[in-house]
């Protein structure tokens, strides 16, 4: 859908500067975007470089399993079906962590690892009569209540230190690239917060519905 919608307004733009014989300035604009993309792409490359590298660190050196272990009484928290150790805890403390940073390259892969354990857990059980399982998932797969509430969490996505998007304020000549800090905290701690409360009030929905007889 969203290929479909640049194509028209692609289009769009460029039958109307036909109309209005101002295809020379697109043409320009054209050459003018590509070129500062691939400037943009050149200088973020050592940014993410950098930061994916140490994340890829902390992972092997064991660090980000100690940060799970002193995450996991607020992880257990958000997602009480987690066993205790399990690596799900491990990807999403690492997630948390990149997202915190502001490094949403880094904290992808560590997401999709976490959405692959989660759906691994999803013992497909709710809404189920007792003793009984659903069906092995052989459709177009399904997102467990834990997948869902991840993803929402993982959207809202606290940042305390927005790295990339203080390189993006530098790279265009910012004065003061970080001023970005505050605003940034405040508006994804509120965000995080309504993520939160969304999530814990469908998990009491979810609970009252299972007492129903």
């Amino acid at each position: 859908m969203l290929n479909i919608l640049w194509v028209v307004m692609m289009a769009g733009g460029i039958l109307f500067a036909s109309f209005q014989g101002t295809m020379g300035e697109v043409t320009e604009s054209f050459i003018d975007s590509a070129t500062e993309a691939v400037n943009l792409c050149i200088f973020m490359l050592g940014v993410i470089g950098v930061w994916n590298g140490m994340m890829e660190i902390a992972v092997k050196s064991g660090l980000m399993r100690k940060i799970a272990r002193v995450m996991y009484p607020f992880i257990h928290w958000l997602f009480p079906d987690i066993p205790s150790g399990h690596k799900a805890s491990e990807y999403i403390a690492a997630n948390m962590a990149a997202n915190m940073l502001g490094l949403g390259w880094a904290a992808t892969p560590a997401g999709l690892k976490a959405m692959q354990e989660l759906k691994a857990l999803d013992s497909r059980t709710e809404n189920v009569p007792s003793g009984r399982k659903r069906p092995p998932d052989t459709g177009g797969g399904r997102a467990s209540d834990m997948m869902c509430a991840f993803l929402v969490l993982n959207i809202s996505s606290l940042q305390l230190i927005p790295i990339n998007m203080i390189a993006y304020r530098s790279q265009y000549g910012s004065v003061e690239p970080a001023s970005i800090v505050l605003p940034s905290i405040v508006s994804t701690a509120i965000s995080t917060l309504a993520g939160i409360l969304f999530i814990k009030g469908m998990e009491t929905l979810r609970k009252k519905r299972r007492r129903r007889p």
